[in-house]
């Protein structure tokens, strides 16, 4: 197999990482090629913490998807999330020096590496500029520029920010793992990538990673990004409850809540009850799964509550932005019993779980179309779609250099077409005014 025919995708969780290898298949889809996964020891609440475990727990997940695969990895595509993670929004324009020319693709570019010079606090940097409406000469609400005529191009745009220091101690980490950047991809939008269907993006869709340390939110609207937002939250404070609160061990309160927890505490009896194997020579514990439900219930509350307030901040209440689609629950505490009945009596919004199956080759492997997995697969997705786009870059620039050396070639035709035509140049509407006077002339 070719080296260039395969795509990495790598997401560094507070609770695991996931190396996926995959390509594009011949109907658009994501074959999965390989997938590792190691315990993440290193990171805390989306930041790294400890460089030293964290490389080691990406070697040991880059080792397991190579073993997989039997291919051999460089460079990979790689998740950022964390607390530090904020958005803003910003309005910017460029003036276009020749007006008659259309809108190109460059034009476009012009304005989005104009908004990545903005000036940020100290300590933090620019991870992602997301183009909203473009604006053309005072007209506004374009989607798409491209091939308009115009002398004023105007976007909003979604800007996100992080900490320098963060993302610098990522890439540390790949590097001393043996491996390339390709890019970095901010988690909730590669989540969102996975799940989401183009009609939910169109209609207004909030969607809702639930990771170990955090909960990421991406809200779209008309197709766009419009808010991002990360919740320092996620399932392992919900697991360190259970353990403070049943006073057992956290390995003991991870297997609880994955094989009895449930976030609806009106579904369990008083009597029933688990038998946990106490510490070494100790007696069994019994815990009420009627207890365990309320501990549960009372941090996913939480959660879920800090982010129907930056729904709310986002303006889903204004009936221009409502989310018609309502939200999308996904990542590992996603999977939690009866989640998804809370988020909708909490929030009132219409609720799905979200897989990432959709882009998957239908021969895939049904354990990564779990929510579990949906970062890393649109990790995947997102390092495929940068593999095309540098192609048809690299096709343009060699098509250009082609087109340089024929116009080379036949410089001395054109001079002497040029003293031909008298050297005379016209712009379109001269020469549009030329033919309609010629028509009118033999019309006669």
């Amino acid at each position: 197999m070719e080296q260039k025919n395969y795509s990495v995708g790598l997401d560094i969780g507070t609770t695991k990482i996931v190396a996926i290898i995959g390509r594009e298949n011949e109907y658009g889809k994501i074959e999965v090629l390989g997938i590792g996964r190691s315990r993440s020891l290193g990171v805390h609440r989306g930041v790294v913490n400890n460089i030293t475990q964290t490389i080691q727990s990406i070697q040991q997940a880059v080792d397991q998807a190579v073993e997989n695969s039997g291919i051999e990895i460089d460079s990979v595509t790689v998740g950022i999330a964390g607390q530090h993670i904020r958005s803003l929004q910003h309005s910017d324009y460029i003036t276009r020096p020749n007006p008659e020319e259309v809108i190109g693709e460059e034009d476009l570019e012009k304005l989005c590496n104009q908004v990545y010079k903005l000036v940020m606090l100290p300590g933090e940097e620019i991870i992602h500029v997301l183009p909203q409406e473009h604006k053309v000469d005072g007209q506004a609400e374009i989607k798409q520029p491209i091939g308009m005529y115009g002398g004023r191009l105007e976007a909003n745009f979604h800007v996100v920010v992080g900490q320098v220091s963060s993302i610098k101690n990522i890439g540390r980490c790949i590097k001393s793992a043996g491996l390339d950047l390709d890019n970095i991809t901010l988690e909730p939008l590669a989540s969102a990538n996975a799940v989401l269907s183009q009609e939910e993006k169109e209609a207004g869709v909030a969607l809702i990673d639930i990771g170990g340390g955090t909960t990421d939110l991406a809200i779209f609207k008309d197709g766009i990004i419009r808010h991002t937002a990360v919740i320092p939250f996620g399932g392992n404070v919900i697991t360190e409850d259970i353990k403070e609160g049943c006073s057992i061990i956290e390995k003991q309160a991870e297997l609880l809540k994955l094989k009895f927890g449930s976030a609806w505490p009106g579904e369990n009896k008083d009597n029933e009850i688990v038998s946990i194997p106490g510490l070494r020579g100790r007696e069994p514990k019994e815990i009420s799964l009627k207890n365990l439900s309320k501990i549960i219930h009372a941090r996913v509350v939480e959660i879920i509550e800090q982010v129907y307030l930056e729904i709310k901040n986002y303006g889903h209440e204004d009936q221009k932005k409502k989310l018609i689609a309502g939200i999308v629950l996904t990542g590992g505490g996603s999977q939690l019993k009866h989640l998804k009945q809370l988020v909708e009596y909490i929030t009132g919004m219409d609720t799905r779980i979200g897989y990432p199956n959709e882009h998957l080759a239908g021969d895939s492997d049904q354990e990564i179309a779990s929510p579990t997995y949906a970062t890393a697969v649109g990790l995947l997705m997102n390092s495929v779609e940068n593999k095309h786009r540098n192609e048809k870059r690299k096709e343009m620039e060699s098509a250009e250099a082609s087109d340089e050396d024929f116009v080379l070639e036949n410089v001395a035709d054109s001079e002497s077409q040029a003293e031909a035509m008298g050297r005379e140049r016209k712009s379109v509407l001269d020469r549009w005014a030329d033919r309609l006077k010629e028509f009118l002339d033999n019309a006669e």
